[in-house]
Parts: structure tokens; sequence; C-alpha cells
């Protein structure tokens, strides 16, 4: 956007440390930051992954406070908040020109900015304060215009008729289209720069705004988007043809947690999807990785199947999800964290946890965190709600694999849970039961009311009457710790004597339907969940209980 005589680029960053790869991209094509943070609620777990990132790059974020027109938002509360950023910078850090940092206060639903504290600002709502601070204390970015062109590929996107579109911020020089350009990679485990896919600049795009615009023209400090070139990937660097050496590329943590994504092989499969086969997941898999540095999918050792790693469940839901509404069906593997070994010990990783909860629900959440090996850092009072605590823990990541919907159930949907990934420390141990049995289908068909209401007695049912159901299916919770065999299709027999009672009107409690985020965390190592377009069933890796139980057999022994 152009404000006075300035051009500002803008570029937004996701605060869930799950998307760590956007923000460590990012970062690279800026010269400052604006840290929004809630004038109520403060710095949250996630504030401190972006931050720290940040401040390690040097850049010197502008603090604005956002949400100071809510009535429970005093001029005190603002003081507190910006002394709780100003420790946060510290601990991570934080040079001392960055911990003198601007403040601003804000409303973004009423749209105005201030540089003072105020409820609501004279005149016209506006955000020019916000923007000319923008301009007064990010400098302008350190260029050669005259050096020859060289850019980063910090995004990449495919357009039907142009190819690969690829994104990043011009490192020196200019560009326009006709240009002679390359490609420079590092060669794999060394400092040694190689080019490729020599070609030409076929087009240059600008945003405006949301929009993109056809650009006659880029230099130096410009963030463009250029086609021409099919081959650049992620972190390469594009350049004119005379450079020969790669710039400094993108380093992005390493991922941790993986699935197995492979074909489903249920009785059901094939009913509601179109991409059916191992080829079809490989291809859009391998699509995801191209446009997601932070993700990296391997080819695993069974035929179809294919090992994806990242940051945590969320993210790899939302691959899941994007995949199943483009018609994909396939089964997937239960979260494995991926462990380091370092020095002959085991490390793991560690994620720090913040919760805000009602006073009456912090023992149960203490109790249940501790069977997941976490640890209490700090407890105290929430300084803005009478009745609630603040908890900050560390945990395993494979200790909160499937914790938000205990805790919503804990909590009785009233707690705030934040978490972001701290660091690789030294094993806890083993995590406690944290689930009970499950209740296996041993037949396949139609399930029925009639059969459903024998099973309510033995635990919760996910499924309801009408259903389809098949050998090894997962249909409910048992209420005890062990799994149990069950046959959900089992119809009424029918006799010609009638007599009282065998009329009887059959009432079911609701099932609980699984959704696929709490699927992902509640399925053992023994389990898959099948998605469809349609559905998200769960089921035993081994749908024949001989095998079952013979693979239990052979991991006991």
């Amino acid at each position: 956007m152009i404000w006075g005589t300035s051009s500002l680029n803008i570029v937004d960053t996701p605060g869930h440390a799950d998307f760590g790869g956007e923000v460590e991209r990012v970062i690279g094509m800026v010269d400052g930051a604006v840290l929004v943070v809630d004038a109520g609620e403060g710095p949250l777990a996630q504030t401190k992954f972006v931050v720290a990132k940040a401040l390690k790059s040097g850049i010197r974020p502008i603090l604005l406070l956002n949400k100071v027109d809510r009535p429970s938002v005093t001029e005190e509360r603002c003081g507190e908040v910006e002394s709780m950023v100003f420790d946060l910078f510290a601990n991570l850090g934080a040079t001392e020109e960055q911990l003198d940092f601007p403040v601003l206060y804000a409303s973004a639903k009423e749209g105005w900015a201030s540089s003072t504290f105020t409820k609501a600002p004279e005149g016209e709502p506006t955000m020019a304060p916000l923007l000319d601070t923008i301009v007064k204390y990010v400098p302008p970015p350190k260029c050669d215009l005259h050096a020859p062109f060289q850019m980063v590929v910090t995004m990449m996107e495919h357009d039907p008729y142009f190819g690969r579109i690829l994104t990043g911020r011009i490192y020196s020089g200019t560009v326009k289209p006709g240009d002679r350009v390359h490609g420079i990679r590092k060669k794999e485990d060394t400092d040694v720069s190689e080019t490729f896919n020599e070609g030409k600049i076929v087009k240059i795009l600008k945003k405006k705004g949301v929009a993109s615009e056809v650009a006659d023209c880029a230099g130096a400090g410009d963030i463009v988007s250029i086609a021409g070139l099919a081959q650049p990937y992620i972190g390469n660097s594009v350049a004119s043809v005379e450079v020969k050496e790669a710039l400094p590329s993108v380093k992005v943590d390493p991922p941790t947690i993986s699935m197995t994504f492979s074909v489903n092989d249920s009785p059901l499969a094939g009913k509601d999807g179109k991409q059916l086969t191992g080829a079809k997941i490989g291809d859009r898999l391998k699509a995801e990785e191209e446009s997601n540095v932070s993700i990296k999918v391997l080819r695993s050792t069974s035929n179809d199947a294919y090992e994806v790693q990242g940051r945590g469940e969320l993210q790899l839901g939302i691959l899941i999800e994007n995949m199943r509404r483009e018609g994909f069906e396939l089964s997937v593997s239960p979260p494995a964290v991926l462990y380091k070994t370092e020095n002959g010990q085991k490390l793991e990783p560690i994620e720090e946890l913040r919760i805000e909860v009602n006073d009456e629900h912090s023992g149960t959440v203490i109790e249940s965190l501790t069977h997941r090996r976490a640890e209490l850092l700090d407890m105290s009072p929430c300084p803005e709600s009478v009745g609630r605590t603040t908890m900050t823990f560390t945990c395993p990541s494979r200790g909160l694999v499937g914790y938000r919907s205990s805790f919503s159930t804990i909590t009785h949907g009233t707690g705030f849970m934040h978490r972001a990934f701290l660091s690789y420390d030294k094993f806890r141990g083993p995590v406690g039961n944290v689930r009970r049995g499950v209740l296996v289908s041993t037949a396949q068909g139609v399930i029925t009311a009639y059969a459903l209401m024998g099973l309510e007695s033995r635990g919760t049912m996910f499924v309801p009457p009408g259903d389809e159901a098949y050998e090894g299916m997962i249909v409910g919770e048992h209420c005890r710790d062990a799994d149990l065999d069950v046959n959900p299709v089992k119809a009424k027999e029918l006799t010609n004597i009638r007599a009282p009672g065998k009329d009887e009107n059959v009432k079911l409690t609701p099932p609980r339907l699984v959704t696929l985020e709490e699927a992902i965390g509640y399925v053992a190592a023994d389990e898959l969940i099948e998605v469809t377009p349609k559905a998200i069933r769960l089921r035993k890796k081994y749908l024949d209980s001989t095998k079952r139980k013979a693979a239990a057999r052979k991991l006991s022994s």
C-alpha cells in the first residue's frame, strides 16, 4: 500500500506454533514488525514463539495494544500488559534498542489507533497514527538498485497458465519481463552453489491490498511474484545469469510429529471419494511439500503409504481436512512424536502450555496433566477475571495429543488453552493411561437401534442407527480399560407370538460423533482413522480379530 511518499509491504503471519514455517519464511522478507496484543489478555504462549523469531533476526517491534475500547480495559491494565511485554522481550534476549519499543492503542473493530490511551479518539476513526509510526520507526530496506538482480524464494504457488509462481523479496537490483535469470541452490550438505533452470521472466506481479497487479518492473526491497521458471523451490535463489552464488536460505525448525497416510482399504472404501489410489495421494502430498516448507513427505516402507512430518496435529489435521474436501479417501495413523538422540540421551519435544480456567477446575486440570508428564511452572489468579486461575506448564508434545477435547470436557467449555513449542529436552518417561478401551464391531452390515439399545450399558456409542459398520470398525468407547468385541448390526428376531414387553419403544442416548480433530488425538497405536469426503470412522489396523490377537501377542513378547 502507498502511505504518503512511502510504499509499505505488509505481511501477516499466523500466531500458532504449528504454522511456524510460515513465520520463519516471512521474517526474512521484512524490516520491522507490529506486535498486536490483546489489552485484556496480555501476551499468550504463541506470542512468545513469534516474538522470539523476530527478535533473533534483529527486528525492532512496535507494540499495538488492541481492544482498548472494552469496558474492562483501563489505563492501568494497559500499563501492566506493557510491562509483561517488556519482561517477555528481556527474557528472550532483546537488545537495548528493541526494548525501547513504541506503544500504540487501538480498536481494530472500530477502525482507529492512537499514540495515547483513549476509549474513543476525537474526530473520524483512522489508522493514521499506526501507519505514521511504521514509517517513522521501520528502517527503509538496505538494498543496491545498481547491483545484479537477486531474490530468495519464500512462497510458491501454481498458476494453470503461467505455471510456477515464485514469491519473495528482491535483495538487490531490478527486474522486468524478458530478463534472463536462473535458479541457484546449495549442493546437499555443502556450501557450494550450483545454477540450474535458466529462463526468462514472463510476468511480474505486485500486491495492492489483497489483489495482485501486473507490474512493468520491480526493484530492490519490493516483495513480488514472478513467473518463468519451473524448478526453483522455497529457499532457492533466483538471480541474473551473471550471479553464481546463492543467497542465505530460509532456516526452518525441524518437524516434531509424523503421521502415515495410506490407501483406504476398509470394506467401505471407494463409496464416497474419487481420489483413491496411492499414486494420487502421493502426488497431492508432494505438491503440499513443495508449497509448505515446514512439512516433509517420506515414502514409507509399506506399499502406497507416505510418512508426513509436521509441526503439530493441528497443521496435519488441516492438511487431512483439505484432502478430504478435495475428494480423497485415505487411512491415517495416529500422530507419532519425532525423538532426537544427543550424546546417547533420548530427547523429546517439550511444549509450553498456558491455561486459564475457573478456580473449581484448576485441581482437575493439574491432575489430568500430571498423567501426561506435565510440570507446573506458575499458578496465579487471573488479573482481569475474578474466580479464574492462570497456570503455566511444560509438557511433552506426545502428552498433549488429543488433550484439547478432554480439556473442554473437564472445564465444561469454560477454559482457554494456548500451547507453543519450547525445546527438545530429556525424555520424561511413559504417559499414563489417558483413554479407556473401545467397542469393536465383529460383523458387517447396517447398525440397528435394537443392537445399540443392548450396548448402551457397555459404554458410549460413536455411531447412530442406520450407519454402516464392518468387522474391526470402532463403534464406541468401552466403560472399562480393555477392548470389547460387539455386534452392532444384530436385528430383532421376528416371531408370530405377541407378548407384553415385546414391542417396547427403543430410546437411545444420542451418539458422540467424533470430529477429525478428536479422532487424531483419540486413536491408539493399533488403530487408524478412515477419512472420506462424507465420513470420519475409527477402525483397528487389523480388521480380523485373529490377526489383532496375534499382533498383540507379538508386541507383548
